[in-house]
């Protein structure tokens, strides 16, 4: 699918800045497109990508239309390489097969385009971080590197110097909640995915795929029908845990979601309810609210915590959750 510059949510500095250089024929040979997961770095370095190599640019952006652009659009241009984060980070062997790549011409582009994704998941690997600062000290003339990175990551200073920044931002929660009504999301359950989000499209996404706000939603609601001293609420308890554990990789995200709802009630208790997140669950607050003090909310959201640090040490996923359960129902 053909993505263009103009079509990217937002983002309209480093639009800019990247038109601008390419209009100019002030191209970098390193970008370090660096901003928080999910607002469309990795889009606009395809699109830019697309856009370097374009045929016949129209309007400050890829045409589409050239054999060029057709050949970034499914994904089989010969000149653009991507490496990708294989488990906790870009691998040496990656950056071996990179190097021995970079040694010959590009195939038919004007330039090769690497992007190398989630660079800051790599600076805790000493050699892999020298050996790409190695290839971006002396890069080939016909050679243009991408690199994405989140803005919290601890990127080495050397590496930073070598490159051009781009800095990405979250985008405007108007934007982000009308692009997830217009995906066919309704639009409470759009609001609050925004706001769960923090502004990043990319997360808001992937957590109405993963279906985590509807497990959150099961959650809620069986707490508030159910009390611990109610056997039907052992079963409820122990059927809950067992679907939360099965998260796997989502658990964390899980937990964070439940740690957003106790703040929510939090907030109203204390007179703020516009500051809420969960709109899609404002119906359910106010019995919740009158289910607990202030400091039990305060606790709970520790208990939620511990259970955090507990996965950490990879205790067993379903008897951690069967003993926070059985504690939010009290």
């Amino acid at each position: 699918m053909f993505t263009s510059l103009t079509s990217i949510i937002g983002q309209d500095q480093a639009k800019k800045f990247l038109t601008t250089s390419f209009n100019r024929g002030k191209t970098s040979h390193a970008y370090l497109f660096r901003g928080p997961a999910g607002v469309g770095k990795k889009t606009c370095a395809h699109a830019f990508a697309c856009l370097i190599n374009c045929h016949a640019p129209v309007d400050d952006d890829a045409c589409g239309n050239c054999i060029s652009c057709k050949k970034y659009s499914s994904g089989n241009h010969p000149d653009l390489l991507i490496v990708e984060p294989e488990g906790a980070g870009i691998k040496i062997d990656q950056i071996r097969k990179l190097k021995k790549a970079l040694t010959f011409p590009p195939f038919e582009a004007r330039f090769r385009v690497v992007l190398l994704e989630d660079i800051h998941q790599t600076m805790r690997r000493k050699e892999v971080a020298n050996s790409l600062l190695k290839t971006l000290e002396e890069p080939p003339e016909d050679t243009i590197f991408i690199l994405t990175g989140d803005e919290a990551g601890g990127i080495l200073p050397t590496i930073l110097s070598r490159c051009q920044i781009i800095p990405f931002y979250s985008l405007p929660y108007n934007l982000v909640t009308q692009t997830l009504i217009d995906d066919g999301i309704d639009e409470q359950i759009a609001a609050t995915l925004t706001g769960i989000s923090e502004g990043s499209l990319g997360r808001a996404r992937s957590l109405f795929k993963d279906e985590l706000l509807v497990l959150r939603t099961e959650i809620i609601e069986n707490m508030q029908q159910c009390s611990a001293g109610q056997p039907s609420g052992v079963d409820t308890v122990f059927r809950l845990a067992e679907k939360a554990a099965s998260a796997k990789e989502n658990t964390d995200e899980l937990l964070d979601l439940l740690t957003l709802w106790f703040r929510d009630l939090m907030l109203v208790k204390n007179g703020l309810p516009e500051k809420i997140i969960n709109f899609d669950l404002s119906h359910l607050m106010a019995d919740f609210c009158n289910r607990w003090s202030f400091d039990e909310l305060t606790e709970k959201i520790d208990l939620i915590g511990n259970a955090h640090r507990q996965l950490l040490r990879n205790c067993n996923r379903s008897l951690v959750f069967e003993v926070l359960f059985f504690e939010l129902i009290r």
